[in-house]
């Protein structure tokens, strides 16, 4: 008894000891809301900023909240530099995008990973590789695949320059690597053993997938949905050369139309810029949650 006592007392000493003082805690607690202010004041300044004369942006008052919250910059953004245009062309791409990107990647994740055959692994290499390749560099033999079909008839109607097929097809292409190596991550940990008892009750692979495999991957993807929703809603370069007429504008090419050659109202280019970002938050904080738990999966085997 006199052992067991004498262990439960270092224990709890050690526990004790380990534990963090107050005055720590005190700091901790500091440094802790001060990173919080610090990454919180971008998105003060950018609201607060749209709300502001071109007076009080350079020089009157640059930080403090604006002395006349003048809300119709983001009218004069809607209305004046069709805004509310640029805003449904990005939806309309992006979630267009993100819908090819999600269902290619999880198809082509459950061939590479629950279907056995001898090209497997030399497939997944090859899409691994579009990690390797930036955007950027693709950006002249796109534009050249894409002239091109557009002065072929009956192509152009759908694919070519001007088009919303235009970036939509780019860019779920370019999110298709990522998609599978995080769909990889998380399929790999399902157990085949679900597959052979579909098998067994007579699903082919189209039917396992849809119905046991797809149901298992919603933090996966949310996780792909969210990397391609940042990717093709900031996305300015293929949407700034490709798209050259105003009606398939999107967002991000959309402000900086609204910069003019001599003088600009920077009011409403920030109000813009409240439009254009604010949805990205929303998004990560109703799906953040689900995002961490797709990147967990598969750290721990066992």
């Amino acid at each position: 008894m006199k052992k067991t006592d004498t262990k439960a007392v270092i224990k709890q000493e050690s526990v004790t000891e380990k534990a963090p003082k107050p005055v720590a805690q005190v700091f901790i607690w500091i440094f802790l809301i001060f990173w919080t202010l610090l990454n919180l004041f971008p998105i003060y300044f950018m609201f607060t900023f749209s709300l502001k004369s071109n007076a009080e942006i350079f020089g009157e008052n640059i930080i403090g909240l604006p002395r006349e919250w003048l809300w119709s910059n983001y009218s004069t953004a809607m209305n004046t530099g069709k805004m509310w245009l640029y805003f449904l062309n990005s939806i309309l791409v992006t979630v267009a995008a993100i819908a090819i990107s999600i269902m290619a990647g999880m198809m082509a994740t459950y061939a590479i990973t629950r279907i056995k055959w001898k090209m497997s692994k030399l497939t997944n290499a090859f899409f691994m590789l579009g990690l390797t390749i930036p955007i950027q560099a693709s950006i002249v033999p796109v534009y050249v695949i894409l002239s091109k079909a557009s002065k072929v008839p009956g192509l152009n109607m759908i694919f070519g320059l001007n088009r919303y097929t235009t970036l939509i097809i780019p860019y779920a292409a370019f999110s298709l690597s990522m998609a599978i190596l995080i769909c990889t991550g998380f399929m790999t940990e399902i157990p085949f053993d679900l597959d052979e008892a579909a098998t067994i009750d007579g699903c082919g692979f189209f039917r396992t997938f849809f119905k046991i495999i797809l149901p298992l991957m919603k933090p996966a993807v949310s996780t792909v949905g969210i990397y391609s929703f940042l990717q093709c809603w900031n996305e300015f370069m293929f949407a700034n050369v490709f798209i050259s007429d105003s009606i398939h504008r999107t967002l991000p090419v959309g402000i900086k139309e609204l910069s003019g050659q001599h003088t600009t109202n920077w009011g409403p280019i920030g109000a813009a810029l409240v439009i254009a970002t604010f949805p990205t938050l929303i998004a990560y904080l109703f799906l953040s949650k689900k995002i961490q738990a797709s990147f967990i999966a598969g750290a721990v085997k066992g």
